[in-house]
């Protein structure tokens, strides 16, 4: 996941490839109270992790809930009619799917619990579910301001006689939190009376789907009226899969409408849904293909290609797929005219107002657009321009304006807060990038060069760690390619030269996190000596080997970007990188900062052979016959001597900041 303050993303090309998606939140927190409310254990099979899930699973643990976690299978032994732990403080994020339907099963349980969340679910509407369970004789107050979490729950004094009413036109999170918190207490015939339109019928079918699946059968008259038969008991159905996510689906059937066809690798397949979805948003199929787009799936598959071009313009009743809808919203930047989204109302009271949102968002790119009550008309721009786009917190927003990067400017977009995606599909921007591609110069790269120990590995990983970029320590494969050679029981000299070049050609190295991988193998250590350093010098100054390295190195260059630090990443290897460094400090400064590294780990040396050895290097490495050292013609000179690593981060970033082509908002 990237948790950078902004991830700036390319302008795209094309798209092919296969996903897999994560679970279905909307099943997964469902199933998991379902798991919670029922008697015995309960496997549930590829649960989505996220945010929601995460604050869900830590609130049945605090209830009293067995709760067993190895990656996507989780074991929830439930309560089974024991009364939940009490008292208790349930802190749910800005998950909807924990907050109301917990809200709704506790206060029919009765005891005393606390439900607060983040400050935006302090703004999230709850007063029709807090009235209709009042009607039960619920005990429910306002900690905060009236019809907003957060919430004390006491014990009740229940009234099941006459059916209970509740708005279904603000959410249907409201109806399916009675829906799952009645046959608690259904001692007798309880109804629920839906008061005016249901928005988001999916969803509630959703609801009475899982609901069968744990015994509980619901009779429905239209969409009006919903009655839980007397004598109802959760029954564990033993083992559950969680279905993957139809509105995460979107995304990628959105993907594989607007893009062209990678080489090879033509059109998006998509695993973990397909056509039998429960999920209502599966039906955002039916707008793609509207579009355009050319899909075909199977029961658990889709396959979606680019048809028409451009899209096709759109007027349609979103109200069955709200979530994906936002989507269509972002696809309709390349209709062949005017869109319109309409019945969506209920994006007013998401993670954030959502249809303020997306009309500011678009406006960022050139389109025009219409903000309605509940609907939203988008015009495609006449001329795009550069967005940096506001996410608000809410994970759909980030990830639907992530396809803004397949803009015909060629115009990249910057997507701020992108860890915000964690709430439904931590994983999202690396799943984008494993399908997309784009020319190999689009991909920005900045390079830091500069001499032995002034601070470039530092500076450089500093930086990919801010920017979310990958990172390339070509001083490091010098040094694996001494220590690969040397293993082999290989020369470091021209005796050897051709033999090295040839290892070095498919070196199987790896930059993961902090770790330096050689087959698998971690050694960051065995390559950080002051011998291996001077092996590394050795090798580099071998032509065959410099040459054979190089293409290895130009594969570092991968979305979102790099950043590559060493002695001539910008004067050889990538010379057309927008951002060059050329990093230094003098021989005094650089001997000092090496021999308190080399104190700290107990090996014994002196500064004056160091600042001696460091010379000798800087010697060799500027004088050799192939890619010397020196500062590219259009590098960017930083002496940081008298330099903290923060400030000469900072300076760079700045850099970097100044020759983007939108500014941060």
């Amino acid at each position: 996941m990237f948790a950078t303050e902004f991830l700036d993303l390319a302008p795209l090309a094309s798209a092919g490839g296969t996903v897999v998606l994560p679970g279905s939140k909307s099943i997964s927190n469902r199933v998991l109270l379902l798991a919670a409310l029922s008697g015995g254990t309960t496997t549930v099979h590829d649960l989505l992790d996220s945010d929601d899930t995460r604050v869900m699973l830590d609130a049945l643990r605090a209830l009293g809930c067995g709760v067993r976690q190895d990656g996507a299978l989780v074991e929830i032994t439930g309560l089974g009619g024991t009364p939940p732990n009490a008292p208790a403080k349930l802190f749910l994020g800005n998950a909807g799917t924990a907050m109301r339907p917990l809200a709704a099963a506790l206060a029919v349980l009765g005891g005393d619990f606390e439900l607060s969340g983040v400050a935006r679910m302090h703004e999230r509407p709850i007063a029709d579910l807090v009235d209709a369970l009042r009607q039960l004789g619920c005990s429910i107050d306002y900690l905060g301001n009236d019809g907003y979490p957060p919430l004390r729950i006491g014990r009740p004094a229940l009234r099941l006689d006459q059916p209970i009413a509740v708005r279904g036109d603000v959410s249907s999170q409201f109806l399916t939190a009675l829906l799952l918190a009645l046959p608690l207490v259904a001692k007798q015939d309880v109804g629920i009376e839906v008061v005016g339109e249901l928005i988001s019928k999916p969803y509630i079918e959703i609801t009475l789907n899982l609901l069968q699946r744990f015994g509980i059968a619901v009779r429905r008259e239209g969409w009006q009226r919903f009655t839980i038969a007397a004598g109802s008991s959760y029954q564990s159905p033993g083992s559950i899969h969680v279905e993957a996510d139809a509105s995460s689906a979107s995304y990628f059937i959105a993907l594989g409408a607007l893009a062209a066809g990678a080489p090879g690798r033509n059109g998006i397949r998509i695993e973990g849904v397909g056509e039998t979805s429960i999920q209502g948003d599966i039906r955002f199929v039916e707008a793609a293909r509207q579009m355009g787009a050319l899909v075909s799936g199977g029961p658990n598959w889709l396959e979606i290609r680019r048809g028409a071009w451009p899209l096709k313009a759109i007027d349609l009743d979103c109200n069955h797929i709200p979530d994906a809808a936002m989507t269509l919203a972002v696809m309709a930047l390349y209709a062949d005219g005017p869109s319109t989204l309409r019945n969506i109302a209920s994006w007013r009271v998401k993670e954030t107002d959502r249809l303020a949102a997306m009309a500011t968002e678009l406006r960022k790119l050139g389109a025009t657009v219409e903000e309605g009550a509940d609907f939203l008309r988008v015009t495609p721009p006449l001329a795009w321009t550069a967005g940096c786009i506001h996410t608000y917190d809410d994970h759909r927003v980030a990830m639907c304006f992530s396809l803004v990067a397949f803009n015909p400017a060629g115009l990249p977009v910057r997507i701020e807060d992108p860890k915000c995606v964690a709430k439904t599909f931590p994983d999202y921007f690396e799943a984008l990038f494993s399908v997309v591609q784009t020319p190999a110069t689009r991909i920005p790269v900045i390079c830091v060069d500069g001499p032995t120990a002034s601070g470039k590995g530092t500076l450089a990983s500093e930086l990919a760690h801010r920017l979310g970029y990958h990172y390339l320590d070509s001083g490091a494969l010098y040094r694996i390619t001494a220590l690969a050679a040397l293993r082999a029981g290989l020369a470091l000299d021209t005796t050897d030269e051709q033999a090295v070049a040839s290892l070095a050609r498919s070196l199987p190295v790896r930059f993961l996190g902090g770790q330096v991988l050689l087959d698998g193998e971690d050694v960051g250590a065995a390559i950080r000596t002051e011998e291996a350093g001077m092996n590394a010098s050795r090798v580099s100054a071998l032509p065959a080997v410099r040459t054979a390295l190089v293409a290895l190195q130009h594969s570092f260059r991968q979305l979102p970007g790099l950043v590559a630090d060493g002695r001539d990443m910008g004067t050889v290897i990538f010379p057309d990188a927008p951002l060059k460094i050329y990093l230094t400090a003098s021989a005094a400064q650089r001997a000092q900062r090496r021999y308190k590294q080399l104190i700290s780990k107990g090996i014994s040396t002196t500064i004056d052979a160091l600042r001696a050895d460091l010379e000798a290097r800087d010697a060799r490495d500027m004088s050799r016959s192939t890619a010397p050292l020196k500062p590219a013609q259009d590098a960017l000179l930083l002496d940081n001597s008298g330099q903290t690593v923060e400030e000469s981060v900072g300076q760079v970033l700045r850099w970097w900041e100044g020759k983007q082509v939108f500014k941060s908002a």
